[in-house]
């Protein structure tokens, strides 16, 4: 009899078993549970933790959903939005949300994160054109950045709400020029550019003339300075010459008269292919050729009369 009821034992124990699986749920801290009965939202389960429900979820009676709690991502890329100045310009996006009410997510989408994340992105995307439509290209690379995102992520708050959902976060990934303005840019920008270069050749060229000019100043002023210099320094020259024969004279008129006729000879019969006939013995010019000591009258010769005159 034992051995009969034995395998009515393990029916029982396997029933029980099924049973308790079907009624234990476990929720981690990622994710919540949405409790649905018949289709309807029973409750909601936010703590992570063990819970029971009806067995039997393939007869519709309790039935659990798993909706993520952890911050969640979507991206749209290549929108093309145009700015105050009416160029058109690419823009990269993408939004940071969060799930934070789950009945509300559940009867509105029916849970699907792609339903809800398409019309965010819609949303997202008239947002975006109306932003950048305010304001003019340099405004998104500048400090008023953060502000236009802020306002991006205020426009998302109001139908994410209706989803259910917290928008955390909205960036601006990328914000390039169309092929159209990037070539405009490019050619305004060299254009600029040789402007600037032509301006700044002018300036040097003109620094280059009036540092020349002062140079040119500068080397007639030096010039005019040394000729006066010199031309003081000869006089002092020459006359010092003048002070040193007319001291020799006094000192010994004999001397000095032999020492200028010599030089006196010098000069006029030194170089080559000269002749002179004159009788030295009638000519107070050649005394001195006839005696040492000049026997001729010392008013002969005119050159002589001066004796601070130069020889030559």
């Amino acid at each position: 009899m034992t051995s009969s009821r034995l395998p009515a034992i393990l029916i029982a124990l396997a029933v029980i078993l099924l049973l308790v699986y079907s009624s234990v749920f476990v929720v981690n801290a990622r994710e919540q549970a949405i409790v649905l009965r018949f289709g309807q939202i029973r409750e909601v389960k936010t703590e992570p933790g063990l819970y029971f429900k009806l067995p039997f979820a393939f007869m519709d009676a309790d039935r659990v959903q798993y909706i993520q709690q952890q911050e969640l991502r979507f991206d749209l890329d290549n929108i093309r939005v145009q700015v105050s100045g009416g160029k058109f310009y690419e823009v990269d996006a993408f939004v940071v949300y969060k799930i934070a009410d789950a009945r509300k997510f559940r009867e509105t989408v029916s849970g699907d994160r792609d339903a809800a994340e398409s019309r965010l992105r819609t949303r997202l995307d008239a947002s975006l054109r109306r932003v950048y439509g305010l304001r003019s290209f340099d405004a998104a690379l500048s400090s008023e950045r953060a502000s236009m995102m802020t306002e991006v992520r205020d426009d998302l708050h109001r139908d994410a709400e209706t989803l259910g959902l917290n928008i955390e976060d909205v960036r601006i990934r990328r914000t390039d020029l169309t092929q159209e303005v990037s070539q405009q840019t490019y050619d305004r920008m060299k254009a600029e550019r040789l402007a600037e270069a032509e301006l700044i050749r002018a300036r040097g060229n003109e620094e280059g003339q009036r540092r020349r000019a002062i140079a040119d100043r500068q080397v007639v002023e030096i010039v005019a300075d040394a000729q006066k210099d010199s031309e003081i320094l000869r006089g002092q020259g020459e006359a010092e010459r003048n002070g040193i024969f007319a001291d020799a004279s006094q000192r010994d008129p004999n001397f000095y008269e032999f020492y200028r006729s010599m030089a006196a000879y010098n000069k006029a019969l030194g170089s080559g292919g000269k002749t002179l006939v004159l009788p030295p013995s009638k000519s107070d010019f050649f005394k001195f050729f006839d005696s040492p000591a000049g026997s001729a009258p010392n008013s002969a010769a005119p050159a002589l009369a001066n004796p601070t005159a130069p020889a030559n």
